[in-house]
């Protein structure tokens, strides 16, 4: 740290610190928080942030930064006082940084503010502001306020109430002890997977334990976003991590609950299979239905109306989150009948729940869609393209076929190609042809649901069609084989497919776009994918190599997708955040 006598001097050191550092301007009269400036200036997903007094650049924003100090030097004089004329606008923005942020905001640079709550940060201009600023800030408990904004702002009722109570010193723990969130997350993981492994004992001592380390699995969950925002130690590896960790614990957990069920006697891997998938739709639905809303204008709606008055009483909020079955309510009851019941009755539980938690958010956003009057924008229609995930032979029929026109017609022809397929994959005879003339059926009607721009009411709902016609026909298809393995197999392949849908979701969160087209081509799409196991279905019936074949394509498309998102996600490309998303 260094002190500067004037704007001039400023601009001098801050020109002689090297270019790939941090950098930080700060009035040596600031009165305030120490978390106050911290949020203004540790924070990494910002290029520039500022508090009143303070203001940081990341190397990126460095250039802006010297540039708009040397106007205000230029304007001002080098050996002008810091406070700007009463004239400006704002008593925070008279201080040099102050200043800068408006310019570097004028320039076209994002600066941003954080909100501090009751935390105090000012520059007082006299003993008598001082001393007030001084009183403000003794007033209120720094430490109390940072633990407290450790903790996710909206969450569920368990979590809220079960277990951010008490994580929340776990996370100083962590934090004063120098542990990562990554390290927490990793743990967490691991957790998660010994306990898959109790459970696959199949023995009650090995499902209770499996019950209680489950619970230990997510409060060490809920620990490492707590860490993250105790410490401001978001990270692009921590994204990754924290993305996609949950789905591999809980996908880990089912597989586990299945190995266990089977050493006891009841085969219960379909039902894994389909928790699985119900899971992974539930989430494409709420996804998709974000992303087309996520810059729509002119929201007329209702629906959403009715929503914001119902999250004004208090018991109605914390009602509406249980009923969707968010994380922690769900891994709760897990743990819970794990422990106490079979893996039969926890996959019962958990399809019934999730079936009745899918039918009323969809219900919802199906009557927040009909109702509202908005535009979508062509980054909601690319971001429901994307998740589409379209392979080639879809591609290529949207590419000769013309746009099919009307407000409903993208949504409807893809419920048209998922009965198709699914009711293909279940009512026709198993490994004949016209499972396959049913896949055909599937591409081109998948095609020309894409030909056009998803900018309709409802066309947030063809991803989530997509996505039940291949992971239901996968499921179906394997359990009608009879072939030993074949549905564990198919676990796997969903699994891997899964994962590469939920990378997608999340690096468009992150502003950076869908994966590159080559890798949704590798894989073949949606569509494709479909159709090879319809294929693969008719060509192998009824014998092992079927199994195999499964297998073999669930390797192939884990290493594909798991080498290009690790690729991508250590890279300095990803963005610098940690999800706060939606109740997952």
């Amino acid at each position: 740290m260094q002190t500067a006598a004037d704007a001039g001097d400023a601009a001098a050191l801050l020109a002689a610190v090297p270019a790939g550092r941090r950098v930080a301007l700060v009035d040596p009269r600031f009165v305030g928080h120490v978390h106050a400036l911290r949020l203004g200036l540790t924070d990494p997903r910002f290029a520039a942030a500022t508090v009143p007094g303070a203001l940081t650049a990341q190397p990126e924003a460095r250039g802006a930064l010297l540039r708009a100090l040397r106007r205000t030097t230029a304007a001002v004089g080098a050996g002008a006082p810091v406070v700007a004329p009463d004239t400006d606008p704002a008593p925070e923005d008279r201080t040099v940084p102050g200043r800068i942020a408006v310019a570097l905001e004028a320039e076209g640079t994002a600066v941003k503010r954080p909100e501090l709550g009751s935390l105090t940060a000012t520059v007082p201009t006299d003993a008598g502001a001082r001393a007030a600023a001084e009183s403000a800030r003794d007033e209120v408990d720094d430490e109390a306020v940072r633990l407290r904004s450790a903790v996710k702002a909206h969450d569920g009722f368990f979590t809220t109430f079960a277990i951010s109570p008490y994580s929340r010193y776990i996370a100083r723990w962590c934090a004063r002890r120098g542990l990562t969130p990554n390290q927490v997350t990793t743990a967490s993981l691991i957790t998660a997977l010994v306990a898959a492994g109790a459970a696959a004992t199949g023995t009650r001592g090995g499902y209770v334990a499996a019950g209680i380390l489950l619970l230990v699995s997510f409060v060490l969950d809920c620990t490492d976003g707590q860490l993250a925002r105790y410490s401001l130690q978001y990270s692009t590896m921590g994204a990754w991590l924290d993305a996609t960790f949950d789905r591999a614990k809980e996908y880990a957990y089912y597989a586990g609950l299945a190995i266990g069920a089977v050493r006891g006697g009841d085969d219960v891997w379909v039902l894994a299979l389909g928790a699985m998938v119900l899971q992974a739709c539930r989430h494409v639905v709420d996804f998709s239905f974000n992303e087309a809303n996520h810059d729509a204008v002119a929201n007329t709606s209702p629906t959403a109306a009715l929503s914001d008055k119902l999250d004004s009483v208090g018991w109605t909020v914390w009602a509406r989150r249980m009923i969707v079955l968010p994380i922690g309510e769900r891994w709760a009851m897990i743990a819970v009948l794990t422990a106490l019941t079979t893996p039969r009755i926890v996959f019962y539980a958990l399809l019934i729940g999730c079936s009745l938690a899918a039918c009323y958010t969809t219900a919802g956003r199906l009557l927040r869609s009909l109702t509202r009057r908005a535009s979508r924008t062509d980054r909601a229609a690319q971001a429901l393209a994307d998740l589409a995930d379209s392979g080639p032979l879809a591609q290529g029929v949207a590419a000769v076929a013309p746009g099919l026109r009307g407000a409903f017609t993208a949504p409807a022809v893809a419920l048209l190609g998922t009965l198709v397929m699914i009711g293909g994959a279940l009512f026709l005879p198993y490994g004949g042809w016209l499972t396959v003339a049913a896949a055909a059926v599937y591409v081109v009607l998948s095609g020309l649901a894409v030909a056009r721009p998803l900018k309709g009411a409802l066309d947030w709902l063809v991803p989530p069609f997509f996505r039940a016609a291949e992971y239901v026909t996968i499921l179906v298809l394997a359990a009608r084989s009879d072939v030993p393995h074949a549905v564990p197999a198919a676990f796997g392949l969903v699994a891997a497919v899964a994962y590469h849908h939920y990378d997608t979701v999340y690096r468009i969160r992150g502003g950076t776009g869908a994966p590159p087209q080559w890798l949704v081509r590798t894989i073949g799409g949606h569509e494709g994918r479909t159709a090879l196991v319809a294929v693969l279905a008719a060509v192998l019936t009824h014998a092992s190599g079927f199994t195999t074949a499964l297998t073999a394509l669930a390797v192939a498309v884990a290493l594909v997708v798991l080498v290009e998102s690790i690729r991508f996600w250590v890279s300095s490309s990803a963005p610098a955040v940690h999800d706060e998303g939606e109740l997952a």
